[in-house]
Formats: C-alpha cells, sequence, structure tokens
C-alpha cells in the first residue's frame, strides 16, 4: 500500500475540473478534496503503524495535508463569500 498513489492523484486533477464550473460547485469540490487530504493522512498512519512507512515518512505527509487542508478550507470559505454576494 503506497498510501499517497489512489488519493492524491485525483486530488488536483478534481479541483482543476471542478474550476470550470460555477464558484457552488467550486467550493463543494474544494470540501471534497480536503476530505481526500484527511484520507491519505488516514493511510499514511496505517501505513506506518503497520511498517510499510517510516515515522519520519508519515510525519512528513501528516504535515503536508493538514497544511493542504487549511488551504482548501480558505479557499472554499473565499468560493462561497463570493457565491453568497
Amino acid at each position: 500500500m503506497r498510501p499517497n498513489a489512489t488519493v492524491s492523484v485525483p486530488i488536483p486533477s478534481n479541483i482543476a475540473e471542478v474550476h470550470e464550473r460555477s464558484l457552488k460547485d467550486f467550493a463543494r469540490f474544494l470540501t471534497i478534496a480536503k476530505g481526500s487530504s484527511a484520507e491519505l493522512r488516514t493511510q499514511a498512519y496505517i501505513a506506518a503503524k503497520v511498517g510499510i512507512i517510516s515515522i519520519e515518512q508519515m510525519n512528513h505527509i501528516v504535515d503536508e495535508t493538514k497544511q493542504f487542508s487549511r488551504m482548501m478550507q480558505a479557499l472554499a470559505k473565499i468560493a462561497k463569500s463570493k457565491t453568497e454576494n
């Protein structure tokens, strides 16, 4: 199990795809991307627990996905505010 192979690749593709749609859809997909980031983080925890990746690798993935989630939350908030105006 490679924790980033099945989850991380579709995230930017999905965001790029929906960017061409409405701001409401864009905000919704950013929230979905945030969920995918949490899924990747969970896979990293599991992979480290069973010895597939090191604790250092897990910590790196966790740190990166937390930062990504914060960015997606901020972008979603901006997109939602623009749809309400």
